[in-house]
């Protein structure tokens, strides 16, 4: 089968799996949904056979092997680096507040509101 007639294929099947949840309006909401993953699932089997569809398949591959190398913080860790960031943030919007005031008060001056 042609690429170029793959991919259609793929985004025909996607498209009528989201027409049919629309279509089905009148009826429940898992049988609309039923329609959608029904669509998505053939648009991704017949998109599964085309290069794309392996390319993207190679690089899912390549981003789950990378993820399960990544380091994640203790939980110890987690809620101290939280703690700061909250602290930080309260401090800055302490600063904040003082530069508010400050600059409302010497508009006032100007203004000869004050």
């Amino acid at each position: 089968m042609n690429l170029n007639i793959k991919l259609s294929l793929s985004f025909l099947l996607l498209g009528a799996g989201l027409v049919g949840f629309y279509v089905l309006s009148g009826q429940p909401v898992v049988l609309r949904i039923l329609a959608v993953l029904f669509g998505l699932g053939l648009a991704t089997a017949v998109f599964w056979t085309t290069p794309q569809g392996q390319r993207a398949i190679g690089f899912l591959n390549d981003a789950i092997t990378e993820a399960k190398k990544v380091v994640w913080p203790t939980r110890k860790e987690t809620f101290q680096m939280t703690l700061i960031v909250f602290i930080l943030v309260v401090l800055m919007a302490i600063f904040l507040a003082f530069v508010d005031i400050g600059f409302s008060y010497i508009i006032n001056m100007i203004l000869g509101r004050g």
